[in-house]
């Protein structure tokens, strides 16, 4: 691709985040050309002690908001995009990254690789720790289905890309990332971003907009960007904005943002921010093997095979069954930290090919509820798969310590059961 004047604009949300220089500075730093960066930054902040260094510079664009009158991501993204020139490119990322060296020359060779007419590079960036010794650790994710949410919305799951050395080309995608996000300029006109979103859907809904819009998903085959995942002590939108603080409670924004999302997901007209007229809902369906009605989802999809998914049989949902699962480890195989200083505990279940069927992590908040002094922890799990559970893994991490020794079992046949219809009325 000839590299002449390729702006890229590059979009950034920040919500009191002390990552947000870094992450300017590793962006700038490691770029081939960083004479063609634009930045739009909503910079989410305490007015009377906060200060950034780049307000002066005429290559960043800054909308400053005190933190108080944050309507939370969606809104300051939406807000970002009208601080867009025209440059060619437009990249989002979160304020909280790191930056493969010359990350931009990557991704336009990406996008020529793709071979389409409206690609868009997207996916869960690789998890690193800020700190002195920062460790990018190689291998691109991709982003799989995990689940549909109490309201029908699917959400996802970052997964490994299996023999991602010897990809030749960005390799198909189901989702969008919010978090990372590289698209052709226009994007920002044709697609937008809803401020009425909050956070849960708000991946679903950019997906199915842009695929219907005719734009095609695509992971980059090679590690361009490392989020941090883990801010325990960052601050965050839904921690501040509750009732007792005189703000407007998250809470309020979350479940209007849940409403548009399912009718979205429904196929039903939205005022603003809806559906594209290039291809159907249902087209996306076929491709990603989902089925938003039945909340279902064929196993190649569980799987994270590459879409499109294979043309599946008519009655597909119908093999697909609700499964619970009983789990019991003894307390003793635990490490100390898992119970006394718990961050979350990663729950996988796989089947007998060793294919993960369901993750959930469950938090620190749930595991105080866990029953003390009991020789054996029992954990019970709801999913739906058209495989039979066979194995389990429960992975602790502390706050302090990280990631700790992962326990592993069989699951037997009284483990686990089908859950007719009967068996809950």
């Amino acid at each position: 691709m000839n590299e002449a004047n390729h702006l890229i604009f590059v979009s950034i949300a920040a919500y009191r985040d002390p990552q947000l220089v870094p992450t300017i500075e590793d962006c700038i730093a490691k770029a081939r050309h960083p004479e063609r960066l634009r930045f739009g930054i909503c910079w989410q902040h305490d007015p009377n002690s906060d200060t950034l260094p780049f307000r002066n510079d005429d290559c960043f664009r800054i909308l400053a908001v005190d933190w108080r009158e944050s309507k939370g991501a969606c809104c300051a993204r939406s807000e970002v995009m009208k601080l867009w020139r025209g440059e060619e490119w437009f990249l989002q990322v979160d304020s909280h990254c790191r930056f493969a060296w010359d990350w931009d020359a990557k991704l336009l060779d990406e996008v020529v690789q793709t071979e389409s007419a409206k690609p868009i590079l997207s996916t869960y960036a690789s998890p690193f720790t800020p700190g002195g010794d920062e460790v990018l650790v190689e291998g691109p994710l991709q982003m799989a289905f995990q689940g549909f949410t109490e309201d029908g919305i699917p959400h996802m799951k970052p997964m490994a890309i299996a023999d991602w050395q010897n990809l030749t080309r960005p390799r198909r995608a189901r989702f969008l990332s919010a978090g990372f996000l590289f698209a052709q300029g226009p994007f920002v006109e044709e697609i937008g971003y809803d401020p009425e979103l909050y956070f849960l859907g708000e991946e679903a809904a950019m997906t199915v907009r842009a695929f219907t819009s005719g734009y095609d998903l695509f992971h980059p085959q090679e590690t361009i960007v490392w989020h941090d995942y883990g801010r325990p002590a960052a601050p965050k939108h839904w921690g501040d904005h509750v009732e007792d603080k005189a703000l407007r409670p998250w809470h309020e924004l979350d479940l209007r943002s849940r409403e548009k999302v399912r009718g979205l997901l429904a196929g039903q007209p939205v005022e603003s921010y809806g559906l594209g007229s290039t291809r159907s809902l249902e087209e996306y369906e076929a491709y990603a093997g989902l089925s938003f009605k039945l909340r279902k989802a064929q196993d190649y999809t569980v799987r994270g095979g590459e879409p499109p998914n294979p043309e599946a049989a008519a009655d597909w949902a119908g093999q697909i069954f609700p499964w619970m699962v009983r789990i019991t480890l003894d307390r003793a195989a635990l490490p100390p930290a898992a119970l006394d200083d718990p961050e979350f505990w990663y729950l996988g279940v796989r089947d007998e090919s060793r294919v993960e069927i369901y993750r959930q992590d469950i938090p620190q908040s749930q595991l105080a509820t866990l029953p003390g002094g009991e020789p054996k922890i029992v954990l019970v799990c709801e999913f739906e798969s058209g495989t039979i559970p066979a194995f389990w893994t429960v992975w602790p991490v502390s706050r302090s310590l990280g990631w700790l020794s992962r326990i592993e079992g069989d699951l037997d046949e009284e483990d686990y059961t089908i859950v007719l219809k009967d068996d809950t009325e």
